[in-house]
């Protein structure tokens, strides 16, 4: 049985083998995983190779209701990188439990990804970022409140790299990799795209912060904010796999006078942005690809 399978609870490992099992049989396996945030979605244009399902179509998959989440599950190669991509992901108001919102991750990394590079839309709360701008994921505050993971696996600490941690409930050191966060600032300017590094916020949503939160995020050092990302980042480490994250800011947030924002600017920011993302993450794929975990 596939080692992070069996760290799962009876019931969840069945649930994820069930779909793991499907996709492997029709050839889906990859080195590398990328999630795509609201408005990322078309890298997948850049890819070599595709193969798609749609998420109706996989066991136990539940299709994403959020506008311009396309719900597909895509295997390819990228820069000659074989990659698994979750074209669309479903996110934590859309009132699902953890079982039906965390089981595309954990299929991606059953069947068999090292690295994963999830991407989302985020506010930008520090006053330097525009809209536009790419931030590298160095670390998150998760405001949710709530251990996405309860219940997930056999043992409460998990396994894989995380078994003996017991340093905090739901996280490790290092939740993101901080050499691939290097790695990805790096990659972004051998190829000329700007970058920040920063603090991510994930917030349930589906409204957009209030002034005061906003407020409150800056003083507990967050850079962007968004209602995605943490549970998956968690998930992923905790099965041993590399989250690198990688933040599209959409807008500015302001704790005074913030502008009306819709669904629809966020995606237009994205769709204004996806030939540097998809120069930078051509970049960046080959320098993780091949490279073998310590």
């Amino acid at each position: 049985m596939n080692a992070r399978l069996e760290q799962l609870s009876d019931a969840w490992r069945d649930q994820v083998g069930e779909a793991a099992a499907w996709l492997r049989v029709r050839g889906f396996a990859g080195r590398v995983g990328l999630v795509l945030g609201s408005g990322l979605g078309d890298f997948v244009d850049a890819l070599e190779d595709v193969h798609a399902v749609d998420y109706a179509d996989i066991p136990g998959f539940r299709t994403p209701s959020v506008a311009e989440h396309r719900g597909r599950l895509v295997c390819a190669r990228a820069a000659g990188v074989p990659v698994i991509v979750m074209q669309g992901r479903l996110h934590p108001y859309e009132g699902l439990p953890s079982t039906l919102l965390l089981l595309p991750a954990a299929v991606m990394a059953c069947l068999g990804v090292e690295v994963a590079v999830v991407t989302n839309a985020a506010g930008g709360l520090n006053r330097h970022y525009v809209p536009g701008d790419l931030m590298a994921i160095r670390d998150q505050v998760d405001l949710h409140f709530h251990d996405a993971l309860r219940g997930l696996f056999r043992s409460p600490l998990g396994g894989g790299a995380v078994a003996a941690d017991v340093g905090r409930v739901g996280g490790v050191p290092h939740l993101y990799d901080p050499d691939l966060a290097r790695c990805l600032v790096e990659a972004a300017a051998d190829c000329g795209v700007p970058m920040h590094a920063g603090t991510y916020a994930s917030m349930y949503g589906p409204a957009y912060e209030t002034k005061a939160e906003i407020g409150m995020l800056r003083r507990l050092g967050c850079d962007a904010v968004g209602m995605s990302t943490a549970p998956e980042a968690v998930l992923l480490r905790r099965l041993d796999v590399a989250p690198v994250g990688l933040s599209c800011i959409t807008n500015p947030a302001r704790e005074t006078g913030q502008p009306e924002l819709s669904h629809q600017d966020v995606v237009e920011v994205g769709n204004q942005v996806r030939d540097r993302l998809a120069r930078l993450l051509l970049a960046f794929l080959p320098r993780v690809g091949g490279a073998q975990r310590q």
